[in-house]
């Protein structure tokens, strides 16, 4: 790909503080792309981040709040980051919920309870769909951009305890393919990256974490889990010159796990 293609475009990624949000928003500003990317809750943390990557990569970078599970906050912070940054290129929706906000939806099915299953619906699905509004409208004004939602192999493979993420996790790639044939028309492509078990502290919260490690290592022809910088490059590609006829589709990234 052009080396200077990113330069003086924006990113907009939710949850940009760590793992593999971290790790996209670095490949992006190696690249030359300005960063405005969301925290939940450690602003101290994230404005740290920000300080580091313009210092590092000589870049433009913001951070903002943002609670994923009230999805219609999308339209307040897009015009924060209208005040920072003069356009929106690419929108990642990257950012996940854990802890109490999953009770009842990340567990076995007879378990399964409502809030949590739709809390994970909420900040997988809903906050996609508004973040992705709000990013094509500005796409729109410069002719084009690339949105990509983060997914997981656990709606195609059966994960413990993932009933409630891994259809979570199917609706979205639904909810992108729909994206992208309507917004072709405006230059916007939409796809999605699909992730096996990735090295994470989200994954390392799982109850079953070591048997998770050990298993994905065992069925990956290649050996070992996935790392947060194995989908960064994915991301990248999708949204560079080179995928410019790649939309509607799901980029899984998985170690070869999901075909044993």
């Amino acid at each position: 790909m052009d080396k200077n293609e990113f330069l003086g475009k924006t990113l907009v990624i939710s949850g940009g503080t760590r793992g593999i949000g971290r790790a996209i928003v670095e490949e992006f500003a190696n690249a030359g792309a300005n960063i405005a990317f969301t925290y939940n809750s450690n602003e101290e943390l994230a404005k740290n981040e920000a300080k580091e990557l313009e210092t590092k990569f000589k870049i433009k970078a913001r951070t903002y709040a943002l609670n994923i599970l009230e999805p219609e906050t999308y339209k307040e912070l897009f015009l924060k980051i209208d005040e920072d940054f003069d356009r929106v290129d690419f929108f990642i929706s990257n950012a996940i919920i854990s802890g109490r906000a999953v009770a009842g939806g990340y567990t076995k099915f007879m378990k399964l309870k409502p809030r949590g299953i739709n809390n994970i619906f909420t900040a997988t699905v809903n906050a996609f769909v508004v973040g992705a509004q709000e990013a094509a409208k500005r796409m729109e004004k410069t002719g084009g951009g690339s949105i990509i939602s983060l997914s997981s192999t656990g709606n195609l493979v059966y994960i413990e305890n993932y009933a409630g993420h891994g259809t979570a996790k199917a609706a979205v790639e639904a909810m992108a393919r729909y994206a992208a044939t309507e917004l072709g028309e405006k230059n916007i492509r939409v796809n999605v990256v699909s992730g096996g078990p990735i090295e994470t502290d989200a994954l390392r919260a799982f109850t079953n974490y070591e048997e998770v490690r050990d298993k994905t290592a065992e069925l990956s022809p290649l050996n070992r889990m996935g790392q947060p910088t194995d989908l960064a490059g994915a991301c990248l590609f999708l949204c560079s010159s080179k995928a410019s006829w790649v939309t509607g589709h799901t980029f899984i990234i998985d170690g070869g796990t999901t075909f044993k």
